[in-house]
């Protein structure tokens, strides 16, 4: 290795000098300072002092075959980069680039810590520094071992809430021998739960708590390369809702929304209404309606909620079928993180639809986010001509524009304890005739007409 110079590291980019540490083998790199880094560089590669140098003793280079942490199959081209890295000043690597990396399987260290209470809760301690989370998988090491490679892997995919997911490779029960997927790798192949995806996996480095996969093979049984290839979610085709969502239920409201307001697979639906006006009530109602269907996956978000509305939401979970809640940040959230937790929910759904499956997310509410990150939710919602769908029902004060249906709520009506407590004529939903026939859309046109007049 060539001798490095501290006055070229010093010129050398962040991003350069973690692939410079990442070669001669520098644990925990990425958690230093820039100035500490250059320190540790010189003393791991023997540049520090005389007596290292004079030894003769070169680090040992990974083999240039070997993957990258994460990646898609495309091998890194950093070899050497200890010393040509800072002698040339080859051209810096983008910072998506760079963030990319860290993300992948390298990060699994840090994205883990984010999920490793309840991944370690799901596997039976609950403490994620306990002796099962630090120990990598006896299968992984015993065939490292072996063969010197990276071993094959093969499982089912369980995504967590923070983006990220586990390998389960005895579905659905957690195992000693599940592996840690990245966000990034379940974001690039686009994976939902319920994918058998293959490929290789590494046993976990010393700042790491779980095995994780080096990349991703097969999903389903078809190359990684080919899935993560198709047509982009935005440019699939689209058309009108359809198909109706029979609510079935005996509330006054929802009896209302089903044949006034009618909702369809891909229908964008607001929840719009004053505060009291029962947003918060009518989403609980209609997921208690939606649940429990084998052709609907459900999801809630609950963003900028009140801790009692999300204790009570936690603890009716589970009944009846009723999902869990995937995120769940009170009012006191910051609008970026809530629609962090927001987006997470969409692309994931975006994914079921986009495979065939029909998918639905209930968010209470958008209020909390940016105006363009809740446009950006809502415009996620559609009925794919050719696939799946994706139907989005949130709440929020006021429309945003672009809705399929709008279900405004009366709050004189609600503080009043009248049913239904709809609104009318401040509601209604897009080419109606396509979920209930031109006899049902003339008996929507005549009640609404019958509201404004009384």
């Amino acid at each position: 290795m060539p001798v490095l110079d501290r006055s070229e590291l010093q010129e050398s980019p962040l991003a350069d000098l973690h692939a410079i540490a990442d070669q001669v083998g520098l644990d925990g790199f990425r958690r230093l300072r820039k100035a500490e880094l250059i320190d540790a560089i010189l003393g791991e590669s023997g540049a520090g002092s005389d007596e290292q140098q004079s030894s003769g003793s070169p680090a040992e280079d990974p083999p240039k075959d070997a993957p990258r942490d994460g990646s898609s199959g495309r091998s890194d081209t950093t070899s050497n980069a200890a010393g040509s890295g800072a002698r040339k000043r080859r051209a810096p690597r983008s910072r998506r680039a760079a963030k990319d990396e860290e993300q992948d399987g390298s990060s699994a260290g840090r994205e883990s810590s984010a999920s490793s209470s309840a991944a370690a809760s799901r596997r039976g301690g609950g403490q994620p520094n306990g002796r099962l989370a630090q120990s990598p998988s006896k299968a992984v090491r015993s065939e490292t071992a072996a063969t010197g490679d990276d071993p094959s892997v093969e499982g089912v995919v369980e995504l967590l809430g923070n983006g990220s997911a586990f390998l389960r490779v005895n579905p659905p029960e957690p195992s000693d021998e599940d592996v840690y997927i990245s966000a990034a790798q379940v974001r690039r192949c686009e994976l939902v739960s319920g994918d058998r995806v293959s490929g290789p996996v590494r046993t976990p480095r010393r700042s790491e708590r779980y095995p994780s996969l080096v990349r991703i093979d097969n999903i389903n049984g078809a190359s990684a390369d080919a899935v993560s290839d198709g047509a982009r979610y935005e440019d699939l085709p689209v058309s009108y809702p359809s198909e109706r969502l029979a609510l079935g239920s005996k509330d006054p409201t929802l009896e209302a929304i089903e044949w006034l307001t009618p909702l369809g697979r891909g229908s964008r639906a607001v929840i719009t209404g004053a505060a009291h006006a029962g947003k918060t009530e009518t989403v609980r109602r209609l997921l208690e309606a939606l649940s429990g269907r084998e052709d609907l996956e459900v999801t809630l978000v609950l963003a900028g909620s009140r801790p009692e509305e999300i204790a009570e939401w936690q603890e009716g979970s589970g009944r009846a079928g009723i999902p869990s809640p995937v995120a769940a940040l009170s009012f006191a959230a910051s609008a970026d993180s809530q629609g962090q937790a927001v987006e997470r929910a969409v692309d994931a759904a975006k994914r079921v639809a986009a495979r065939g499956g029909h998918a639905l997310v209930l968010i209470d509410s958008l209020d909390g986010l940016h105006p363009q990150a809740a446009r950006k939710a809502l415009a996620a919602a559609r009925n794919l001509r050719d696939s799946g769908s994706l139907t989005v029902i949130a709440t929020a004060t006021r429309p945003f524009g672009g809705e399929t249906t709008v279900i405004a709520l009366d709050v004189a009506l609600t503080s009043t304890g009248r049913q239904p407590i709809l609104d009318l004529a401040g509601s209604g939903t897009l080419k109606a005739e396509l979920l209930v026939g031109e006899d049902g859309a003339k008996a929507i046109t005549q009640a609404r007409a019958a509201a404004r007049e009384s």
